[in-house]
């Protein structure tokens, strides 16, 4: 047990050098060179090594037992445990060490800081025989009943997402945990709540230690952050990590409210927390730095939402605007606002569908060519289907990944389309990308979707 593991120490030099390929990018968005993001993978994977963070006399944190991070404060006769992990194999391994600084005092209380399932599914092995309470906000977990229809969906490309499918040679890991992750027992220790908190702002003292429970809708709107006083710690659940946070999660969401989350991060900051301890990676240790994180964090969602309005209210589409919003110069070279997990281009899409829904004003796009229709068009203007497959080659060989990647979803509308060797041109433009791609959720979709491919398993046209 450390305060900070000396791994990481080092990390952050390598870091600091390293996320300058981030903060001026050769190429577009969060793609680099393929050494260059690597590196910057590499790097951030340090933020998921194992270890019992010490953050006060009274409060340890378990970062890399699982994705998310689980917390232990000690009180007079009793510790209260802060979010559980996915399920009871996880929660053990954390438990086991965390047990070394409770003193055999009891549980308590278990506090969810959001319904998230890595956060909830190993209560069990904190609770024991103790019988805690079980404390979370009114509402928790009904956003996710919403979801249940377009499971069919939502599952596989959450499998994409987080890269759960890829070979152990094509693993980095999930931009805010590690690749690999004890999910065998997910849920299985859940316990559900049995204090529903629905004040704003809930004081108690339970063990002898104060706490205040704050409302903080954000990456979902059951969240909080629970506030110790008089150990100035904060743990902010998931609207916090070390990373640009995930405002728009590419395996498919409803709209994430992002004036509720920088607004709930910046009255996180009002407290001026001497340890902010996010949902995932390590916690920020010290004043002026977690104050300071908090500050920055918010300001940076805040500033893509006003740009984004910028850019609504000046008519352009949502594809224009996401090609041209960046980060602030002071705010894109911070190391915890890097683009590991969440992007800019995929919070601005959202948002504007958020505000507007799909229609962008242009009625060029109120009624679109079919699909089929437009790659028809596109391979007569390039002079036939054999002309446009070989547009979609020299993209290949120039490198021109994405413009290949678009060339090959025309060309499988298309009858006389060479079938096979567009699937092929398709799995190397999305692998060129990948091999490119330091955010990690794109780097693994992209992988992922190539495997598919390659393998048979993927079905229709535009496959």
């Amino acid at each position: 047990m450390n305060n900070l593991n000396p791994r990481f120490k080092k990390s952050l030099i390598g870091l600091a050098l390293v996320c300058s390929f981030a903060a001026a990018p050769t190429m577009a968005g969060t793609q680099v060179a393929p050494e260059k993001a690597l590196a910057l993978l590499d790097v951030q994977a340090e933020q998921f090594t194992k270890q019992i963070v010490k953050i006060s006399d009274n409060v340890y944190t378990a970062v890399g037992y699982h994705g998310a991070n689980t917390s232990m404060i000690v009180g007079d006769d009793g510790v209260i445990i802060i979010d559980t992990l996915m399920g009871p194999a996880s929660a053990t391994n954390a438990w086991n060490e965390l047990q070394k600084f409770s003193g055999g005092k009891p549980v308590k209380a278990i506090i969810y800081t959001h319904s998230h399932g890595d956060h909830t599914g190993g209560a069990a092995v904190f609770a024991g025989d103790d019988n805690p309470e079980v404390i979370a906000r009114v509402g928790f977990g009904g956003e996710h009943g919403a979801n249940k229809l377009i499971n069919p969906i939502l599952i596989p490309r959450g499998v994409r997402q987080f890269g759960r499918k890829l070979p152990a040679d094509q693993e980095t890991h999930r931009g805010l945990a590690p690749a690999k992750t004890l999910d065998h027992d997910r849920g299985k220790g859940h316990i559900k709540p049995t204090l529903s908190i629905s004040e704003d702002v809930y004081r108690t003292t339970i063990a002898g230690v104060e706490l205040e429970l704050h409302a903080a809708p954000g990456e979902t709107d059951d969240a909080q952050y629970i506030w110790l006083p008089k150990e100035q710690v904060l743990f902010a659940g998931d609207n916090f990590y070390r990373t640009f946070p995930n405002l728009y999660a590419i395996r498919g969401t409803p709209y994430r409210d992002v004036t509720n989350w920088s607004n709930s991060v910046k009255k996180m900051a009002d407290h001026n927390p001497k340890a902010v301890i996010g949902g995932h990676t390590i916690p920020v240790l010290g004043q002026k730095a977690a104050t300071a994180a908090l500050t920055n964090y918010s300001a940076a969602i805040r500033s893509v939402y006003d740009q984004t309005v910028a850019g609504i209210n000046q008519g352009k589409s949502p594809n224009l605007i996401a090609h041209e919003v960046e980060l602030p110069a002071e705010l894109k070279k911070l190391p915890y606002l890097t683009e590991f997990y969440g992007t800019v281009p995929h919070a601005v899409r959202a948002i504007y569908a958020g505000l507007l829904g799909w229609y962008d004003g242009n009625p060029t796009t109120l009624n679109p060519l079919a699909p089929a229709d437009e790659a028809q068009k596109l391979a007569r203007l390039a002079g036939g289907t054999k002309a446009l497959t070989k547009q979609m080659d020299d993209a290949l060989k120039a490198g021109e990944f994405q413009w290949a990647l678009e060339l090959a979803d025309n060309l499988m509308w298309l009858k006389d389309a060479p079938v096979e060797k567009v699937r092929t041109g398709k799995v190397k433009a999305l692998r060129g990308l990948a091999a490119r791609e330091y955010n990690a959720p794109n780097r693994n979709y992209y992988l992922s979707y190539a495997n598919e491919l390659e393998q048979g398993k993927l079905q229709g046209p535009w496959f």
